[in-house]
C-alpha cells in the first residue's frame, strides 16, 4: 500500500467540480483509492461519498492506494491533487 498526504489549497475545498474530476482519476486504475479526513475514510471512486466528507481549503488528508498499479496509481494521483486540489 502507498499512502500521501496533502494539504487542501483549494480555497472551495473539494466541492463538486474537483470531487468529480478526482473520482474520475481516482476510477482509471485498477488499484483501490481511498481519502481519509480524520476519522473519516471513504473510496475515492464514489462521488457523494468523497462530497460528504466535507474537505474545506487547509485540511490534511491522506490517499491510500493499494493495488496492482499502486505505485504508478500513487505517483499519478499526488501529481493530480497537488496540480487541482
Amino acid at each position: 500500500m502507498k499512502t500521501f498526504e496533502y494539504v487542501i489549497a483549494d480555497e472551495l475545498g473539494i466541492h463538486a467540480r474537483p470531487a468529480g474530476t478526482l473520482v474520475k482519476e481516482a476510477k482509471k486504475y485498477e488499484s483501490k483509492v481511498t481519502i481519509q479526513k480524520g476519522e473519516k475514510e471513504v473510496d475515492a471512486a464514489k462521488l457523494m461519498a468523497l462530497m460528504g466528507m466535507g474537505v474545506k481549503c487547509g485540511d490534511k488528508i491522506v490517499v491510500k492506494v493499494e493495488g496492482a498499479d499502486e505505485e504508478k496509481a500513487a505517483q499519478e494521483l499526488e501529481a493530480f491533487i497537488k496540480a487541482n486540489l
